[in-house]
Parts: C-alpha cells; structure tokens; sequence
C-alpha cells in the first residue's frame, strides 16, 4: 500500500496506509460514532469541507453498492480509519472503499490510532487538517492547514445546492419508506441546502408531491405556487455565513405555510428569530445521541452530523418553545413556533444511517398541514 501523512493544525503528524485517491486534502477534522452506514456518511452532503475520522475499528467490509447513497456522489473531504477491509462480502456492492473514492478523487489513510486521535479532537477541540496519499512533505501540508481559513463563516451551501427546480420520483434507496394507508394528497417545496436523499424519501412516503428548489431560490417564487408545507434541509458549513438565506427564511416565517427544518433548516430558523448559533466543542456526528423531548421526558436515540448550535437563550420565550435538548451536553435540539406553523430538530429523524426514533416526526408536519388546510376552509 502507498504511504500516506496525515497533518494535525497544531503540528500532529501522523504516518498510514493511503487508499482511495492519490491526492492531497485540506479540510476540517470530525469524529464520526455510527457502527455502520459509512456509504451513507460519505456521501450526506452536510459533511462538505471536512474529512471523516471513523471511531469504528473496521471499515469497507460490505463495498460500495448503487443504493445507499446519500447524493450523487462522496462528499467529504478525506476519510480517517484504523481498518482497512483487505475483502467485500456484500450481496449489493458493486465496488471497494478504495476503488470507489479513488473514482472520485478523495483520499484516505488506515493504519491510525483512531482511539488516541478520537480522543484528542474529544478533548481539544475539531481541528483543521491535511491528508497526503502522493508524498507531500508534513511540513508543506502544515503550511496549507495554516493558511486555510477553515468553515466558520463560510458558505459551504452554494457548493451543494441543486441548480435547478426538480421534482422527486423516487428511486431505489434501501431506506426507503412504502406510502402510508392514509396518504396525504398535497405539494411540499424543498428547500436544498445539501438535502440527504432518504429526507425526500420519507416526505414521500406519505404521498405527499416533493419539488426540491436551489438553496437561494427567493421565497416569493417558492410560495407563488402555493404549497401545502416547505421544508428546510440539512446542509454543510456555518449558519452564520448565510444571511441571504436567514433572509428567505424570515419572509417564509412571515407567510402562513406550515415549515419544517432539519440540521442547518433549523438554525436558520434559529437565525431568523435572531438567535445567535455557536461552534460545538467538537460536533456531534454519530447515530447514537440521545435527546429528551420535553414535553413528555421521552427519550429518543439519534443520528446527529453538525457543528454548530442555536443558543436557546436567544430565543423569545414567548414566541418559541424548546422542544429537545440533548442529553450529552444539554444543548438545543428542537424548537417550534407557539403562534405559527413551524416546528424544527436540530438532529436526523430520517436517519440513513442511524435509529428511527424520531421517523415519527416527519407525521408532525403533514399534521400541520393538515390544520392549515382545515383553518383555510373554514375561513
């Protein structure tokens, strides 16, 4: 195998096994906690700009099959492992690991102390780094660490987005979601910050019509056709680089459409209620974080992949109750609006990978909608 050196912000160097591209990366280093789905990690588009250290020993044993994709193709940056699967014994692949992120220009690096790296992202902080499978010198990767000025306040969304309107017919997704007996005849907009593919898959699944619209499409073209609900997905970066899209988000508030937002959907909702949004220590990415629904104290198990956070003291008691918090660190996870249609969680309820704890979320929108049609006929 090619050798490969894996470059740490505060000077780490770190020597492996290269797979996958030759090639060099730099990006923003997360640890992931999921025990499998890691096709699905690679290619969910709120991981933009980063590059993936998997907590889990042993990876690439199952392939690459042509269902489980998130988007089109991988969207991290490079991808950290201890493991290497050396065989594939999967019914569906159709490739390796390795050959597949070479088919797409990614790199990655195995032969890793995962636990000792894990724990020092837990402890210090995320880290900018950069991975080299084609022998760049350490000290040249340290110098383009050091000159990268990372994600905070970037615009990672533009880089994610669909370029045109398109109208969602399904595909062969092994997460997809059969129509429920009572399925819901209406039109829900998507609003595609970096949409995972299984969130379209669950709309759908309760007979709903699913257009999904470019992030920085205006929001008057968007309720000029008038549908039932708008949705707000999940995407990459920092909430606080968007203000055009807080903006789109706050003339969506103004109108009487039933909103729902996941992930970065939720902090521009945050955003747009002028609450500020804050960098978690280290993230949370994996599919075992537990949140309380506050409501009741019932206890959801959850996929979770992002860095930053609403600060909940923001909010206007008045207007907004908290609905989730997260029981590792207290942290905002769900929200919705008292006087207004509007509800958002801050983690995965589609999973893809990860527990269906929260799939029942997704009904609470097409009630919404359902009240808004009834409030409209009766007026």
């Amino acid at each position: 195998m090619k050798a490969a050196t894996l470059v740490l912000q505060d000077g780490t160097i770190i020597e492996g096994q290269g797979f996958g591209a030759e090639t060099d990366a730099v990006f923003e280093l997360v640890f992931n906690t999921s025990m499998t789905g890691y096709q699905e990690i690679i290619t969910d588009p709120s991981y933009r700009g980063q590059g993936i250290l998997f907590t889990t020993p042993h990876i690439g044993n199952v392939g690459i099959n042509l269902e489980d994709n998130e988007s089109g193709r991988p969207q991290v940056s490079a991808v950290v492992i201890s493991s290497l699967s050396p065989e594939v014994s999967n019914w569906r692949a159709a490739m390796t690991l390795s050959d597949w992120l070479t088919m797409h220009g990614v790199p990655g690096i195995s032969g890793v102390d995962t636990r000792w790296l894990t724990r020092k992202l837990r402890d210090g902080g995320t880290q900018k780094a950069a991975l080299s499978t084609k022998g760049t010198p350490a000290k040249e990767l340290l110098q383009r660490v050091q000159d990268w000025p990372g994600l905070d306040g970037m615009d990672m969304v533009e880089e994610v987005t669909c370029a045109e309107p398109w109208l969602w017919q399904g595909d062969a997704g092994s997460s997809w979601v059969p129509p429920i007996e009572d399925a819901k005849n209406c039109a829900i907009a998507v609003y595609d910050f970096g949409v995972k593919r299984n969130i379209l898959r669950r709309l759908a699944g309760y007979g709903a019509q699913v257009k999904v619209f470019p992030a920085y499409t205006p929001a008057k073209d968007v309720l000029s056709l008038h549908p039932d609900g708008v949705f707000l997905s999940n995407g990459p970066g920092d909430p606080a680089g968007l203000p055009g899209l807080v903006q789109t988000v706050r003339e969506l508030l103004a109108s009487s459409v039933p909103l729902f937002g996941i992930c970065l959907g939720h902090q521009l909702i945050g955003r747009a209620l002028n609450a500020d949004t804050c960098r978690l220590k280290f993230g949370h990415h994996g599919g075992n974080h537990p949140v309380q629904y506050l409501p009741t104290g019932k206890i959801l198990i959850t996929a979770q992949n992002h860095n930053y956070c609403v600060i909940p003291e923001d909010l206007n008691p008045a207007e907004v109750e908290i609905t989730y918090r997260s029981l590792n660190d207290g942290s905002l996870e769900g929200m919705r609006l008292k006087n207004k249609p509007v509800f958002s969680v801050q983690f995965h309820p589609e999973a893809a990978p990860g527990p269906h704890d929260g799939a029942d979320i997704f009904a609470e929108f097409f009630t919404l909608i359902d009240n808004a049609r009834n409030h409209a006929q009766t007026n």
